[in-house]
């Protein structure tokens, strides 16, 4: 079975795989239990944003985040303010887990990193007007092919990565509401009906060496409405809209969320290190469902360690944590469910900050920053490679990202995966070669 179809079926975990991870000695975690989990932590999202403003200034934060154009980078945090951008977080990540619960599919790896991308996306560009038109492109989709949306959910959560697409033209582009708002929904369902057919074509184009496989397929998208766009003489302004300040209160609000993450963990973990070196050893190539194949316990514990490098990288290279780095915080923890670990996102990152040091690009600016934490997405070289070929990978990622928005306009919040997906499909086939010459 082609890994691309591998990809939009992998939400569905069938009975014989839980006597598979029985057998492997893991805690069977009951999908319930799972989901409770899952909704707890969207829930602590919701509820921690009264510890930063009140519930009208949430509300005032909310109204202005709905209305922004959203493009590539804007800040919630900024725009809103940090409990609104944290209040929409949490309330995304809630309807996606809704969702996911409605349509039977099981809180396994690939889900539980689609609602943490959801969840980190939400702090700087996915917002509760913005998402709808894409999974409703995509329900369309399925409903045409006669399908069960259960097979395409994936694809629904991580397209909503076009959001500012909806946005831009909603609120962007100085249209008329009467013709701005059906403008910007009718362009949001076609870019969602496109997307599952484009996400099963690309995959091969990487060979799922690219974790963000959307981010790719979501940035040709955004690509070609950004060419239509243009040809009428619509241009997207340059946009770096980021906080600053925030170090020691969000610093230690990620500290004890990951450290919650990490307990939970570990109470659903009955061998601990047997369950992470287990993950340390797969490559993360996709479809690398980590909760399946290890367990739900040893997964989470995965997450946690992950959400405190990322959160030290920013903090020792004198980056700021905001929206958009907590947003790359985010999805590297859910994809600690789904292809990341400790040991294939190091030589990535590294890869990074060596290209930072030699390049134009400050180490600590935003730019090089979310391309360090993004650039993750190409981890599954590192570890099918190794760790050589994974700051090589990190290396030319870093050049690469800095020179694609400009395609799609900043409308792909996922550029990061655009770019990945070009590095990939380049660096691959001359990694496969030198493997075989030596």
């Amino acid at each position: 079975m082609e890994k691309s179809a591998e990809l939009t079926r992998n939400a569905q975990l069938p009975k014989s795989e839980e006597e598979i991870q029985e057998r492997k000695g893991f805690v069977v975690v009951d999908e319930t239990v799972k989901y409770r989990i899952v909704t707890v932590i969207a829930c602590i999202l919701v509820l921690s944003s009264i510890f930063f403003n009140t519930p009208s200034e949430i509300l005032a934060g909310m109204t202005r985040i709905v209305v922004a154009p959203s493009i590539l980078v804007t800040d919630y945090l900024i725009v809103g303010n940090v409990g609104a951008a944290f209040f929409n977080s949490g309330l995304l990540m809630l309807a996606a887990i809704a969702i996911a619960r409605r349509n039977e599919v099981n809180m396994n790896g690939p889900v539980m990193a689609a609602v943490f991308t959801i969840a980190g996306f939400a702090l700087f560009g996915k917002n509760i007007y913005n998402v709808w038109a894409i999974m409703v492109g995509v329900l369309l989709h399925a409903r045409y092919q006669q399908e069960k949306f259960s097979k395409f959910i994936l694809i629904a959560f991580f397209g909503t990565a076009l959001g500012p697409l909806i946005s831009q033209i909603t609120f962007g582009l100085g249209l008329s509401p009467a013709l701005a708002f059906p403008a910007g929904i009718l362009a949001g369902i076609i870019a969602g009906f496109c997307l599952p057919p484009l996400a099963n074509h690309f995959v091969k184009f990487h060979q799922g060496f690219n974790l963000y496989n959307i981010g790719f397929t979501a940035g040709v998208t955004g690509m070609f409405f950004m060419a239509m766009l243009r040809a009428f003489d619509f241009q997207n302004p340059s946009t770096l809209i980021v906080a600053e300040g925030y170090n020691r209160l969000l610093g230690t609000y990620l500290f004890v969320f990951f450290t919650g993450m990490l307990i939970t963990g570990f109470y659903f973990s009955r061998r601990v290190m047997p369950g992470l070196t287990r993950i340390w050893r797969q490559s993360g190539r996709l479809v690398s469902d980590f909760v399946t194949s290890n367990g739900f316990g040893a997964s989470m514990m995965n997450m946690a360690l992950l959400g405190y490098i990322s959160t030290g990288y920013v903090l020792l290279v004198g980056g700021q944590l905001n929206g958009p780095t907590i947003g790359g915080i985010f999805t590297i923890v859910g994809f600690g469910a789904f292809g990341k670990h400790v040991k294939n996102i190091l030589p990535v990152l590294a890869g990074v900050y060596l290209a930072s040091l030699v390049q134009v690009w400050e180490v600590n600016a935003t730019g090089a920053l979310l391309a360090a934490l993004f650039g993750t997405t190409l981890a599954p070289i590192a570890g099918y490679y190794g760790w050589g070929y994974g700051i090589i990978a990190g290396f030319f990622h870093m050049s690469m990202v800095m020179n694609v928005g400009y395609l799609h306009g900043g409308m792909n919040l996922y550029n990061n995966g655009f770019s990945g997906g070009f590095v990939a499909a380049v660096l691959v086939p001359i990694f496969d070669a030198l493997k075989k010459s030596s």
